[in-house]
Parts: C-alpha cells; structure tokens; sequence
C-alpha cells in the first residue's frame, strides 16, 4: 500500500519557518548581547548549529525509514545521538553558567524553538517535492486534491 501525501497548508509552511527563525534569531541577539567572553558565545552558537543539523539529519533519516529509503542502522543511530548530545550539552551549559535563570530559560526555549521549526521546514520541504514528483503536471500553489 503507497502512502498518502498531502501537501502542508501554507499556513503551516509558513509557521514553520517563522519558528525556525524566531528561535534562532531570538537565541543568536540573545547570544549577542549577552555579557560573556566570546569563547562562550562561541560555544553556545556551535551547539545551535550542531543541534539544527543533528536535527534535520535524524527528521530525514526517520522520514527516509518510512519511505522504504534504506538508512543503516548505525547512522540512524548516530543522527539519535547527536540531538541529545546537543541537548545535554546546552543543558550542561546553561546549569553551569553564571546567568540568571530567567535568561537560561530565555536560551534554552530558543533553542527548542529553532529545532522544532528547522524540523518542520524540512518536513514540509520534503512534502513539497513528493508532491511534485508524483504529481509533475499540477502547478506549484495547487494541492492534489484540487484537480479540475
């Protein structure tokens, strides 16, 4: 049995990328202002970045699971460790260091914000061009269920 696509609402596209970016952008002025050593600053912008592509990389090792795209084991695997290993280390981070606790919640809700969305917008991304493939004739803003 083929699975059933259904293209995201631009609604939900567009929320998405607000999302990603609110996070990041929140979380990088954050980072910017922010009245630590650069060394510092440097370490929590890695763990954003690592955290946003270990993220996207395991969404799209699930998703390829689930269209029968092989994925082996020990990447799978791998894509599973990296989102926690970026979480512990911004949780360790953000325990140890001296802001208040107001602005590490201020950190660490940008951070899960800007992982949800950068999921989300790979997720519909990836909708979007099965769409497409299966459905080459339709044009771009039409939804597969609106054929005349």
């Amino acid at each position: 049995m083929k699975p059933h696509y259904q293209a995201p609402t631009a609604a939900f596209i567009a929320a998405s990328w607000v999302a990603m970016f609110v996070g990041a952008l929140t979380y990088v002025v954050g980072l910017w202002n922010a009245a630590m050593l650069l060394n510092e600053k440097g370490y929590y912008f890695t763990i954003l970045m690592y955290g946003l592509f270990s993220a996207v990389s395991l969404q799209k090792s699930v998703r390829d699971k689930l269209e029968g795209i092989p994925v082996t084991g020990i990447y799978f695997g791998l894509c599973w460790l990296s989102v926690g290993i970026s979480l512990l280390l911004l949780g360790v981070g953000l325990w140890n260091a001296s802001l208040s606790n107001s602005e590490k919640g201020f950190y660490a809700m940008g951070f899960l914000l800007s992982l949800f969305g950068a999921v989300a917008v790979q997720k519909n991304i990836r909708d979007l061009a099965v769409i497409r493939r299966l459905h080459p004739d339709q044009a771009e803003y039409e939804l597969p269920d609106q054929q005349s």
